[in-house]
């Protein structure tokens, strides 16, 4: 409780200084009247920018326990289609096996053990690792391939590794390959268009999918994620900005949004390009929303956010969430309980 009281002192202080915010005495009359309608402490209610001017409908704002009642809820989430989202390897099989788009798997690690096609390797120091990764690349033509741990979601435990920089790659990222298991996947290439806004990071579009009790599949809400000041990754939680997406037009729609912690400021141009966020189109977003469909078909879960990135040749996914925080996407669709299907989600859950 006094971590909890201690993050809620630092985002109120950001509050105070936020110029689009309400008056002092509705902020206050909001937070209390959110806290008893939710029955938990206002958190989300200063987390989701919910007293900024432009909200006016804050009560449609999910909870932490309405989060959770979905994340949690059996009959939303199937033990086994989680298992699935969950384990990179298994998801990267059933894909690929299925055709749905996704990067190449190349090989992965259980521990010392790696695999490669139909041959096993054991591999237990930083020498034999430099030779497994230089034979990957001289049998694949391949110049770096991106590893990841299995098991981390969020963009965490993931490490780009190269040709050209492969010994000093590897003396840094020996130890988390070797005592983790992990997938060794073909690096997507960002489409050109995309690269324009921000070049440095594979900046994804999040899906939301929810499949009913008839078996239709629909998508909820979509935002655009991108990474700033020269990280390699695009998720808000490590300083990411992310962008609502009009699923009508396919065109990124207003501002950005920056997670409290990291300040909370809504930009109108990435920092790093200057580049407009408002109407820009993303290419090949038809076929991206078509892609999030074709993998509830073949991963019929209920309701899953897909991280989706955009290719040359189209697009591809990153990797499917079961438990999703669903904090941006009730920000970038402006409330998730004003959706038209959230009361049967909320039901169903």
């Amino acid at each position: 409780m006094k971590r909890k009281l201690k993050s809620l002192k630092n985002r109120i202080a950001i509050v105070i200084s936020d110029d689009d915010k309400k008056g002092g005495f509705q902020i206050l009359r909001e937070a209390i009247n959110f806290w008893i309608v939710k029955g938990e402490f206002p958190y989300f209610y200063f987390g989701k920018f919910l007293y900024r001017k432009e909200v006016k409908n804050y009560k449609e704002y999910l909870s932490s326990k309405e989060v959770d009642k979905i994340t949690l809820s059996k009959n939303l989430h199937h033990f086994q289609y989680a298992s699935l989202l969950r384990n990179k390897l298994a998801f990267a099989l059933h894909m690929e096996r299925n055709k749905v788009a996704i990067p190449l798997l190349i090989s992965y690690n259980l521990g010392h053990r790696f695999f490669y096609q139909s041959s096993m390797h054991i591999v237990k120091n930083v020498p034999s690792l430099i030779s497994y990764f230089e034979g990957i690349f001289d049998k694949t033509g391949k110049h770096k391939v991106f590893v990841k741990i299995m098991a981390e979601m969020g963009g965490k435990g993931a490490y780009l590794i190269t040709k050209e920089n492969l010994k000093k790659e590897i003396n840094a990222y020996a130890d988390h390959i070797l005592n983790n298991d992990c997938i060794h996947q073909d690096v997507i290439e960002q489409h050109q268009d995309i690269n324009v806004i921000y070049p440095h990071s594979i900046n994804t579009i999040r899906f939301d999918s929810y499949l009913d009790k008839k078996g239709t599949i629909h998508i909820l809400s979509a935002f655009m994620r991108f990474g700033a000041g020269g990280a390699v990754v695009d998720n808000s939680s490590s300083g990411g900005m992310f962008v609502r997406v009009n699923l009508a037009t396919g065109k990124l729609q207003g501002k950005s949004y920056r997670q409290l912690k990291y300040g909370g400021r809504r930009l109108a141009a990435h920092p790093d390009t200057n580049m407009v966020f408002n109407d820009f189109q993303i290419p090949y977003f038809l076929e991206a929303c078509e892609l999030v469909k074709n993998a509830v078909s073949v991963i019929p879960d209920r309701y899953i956010g897909w991280d989706i990135a955009i290719t040359p040749s189209g697009p591809v996914i990153v990797e499917g969430n079961d438990n999703n925080s669903l904090i941006a996407p009730d920000i970038a669709y402006g409330g998730y309980l004003g959706h038209p299907l959230y009361a049967e989600i909320m039901d169903e859950a």
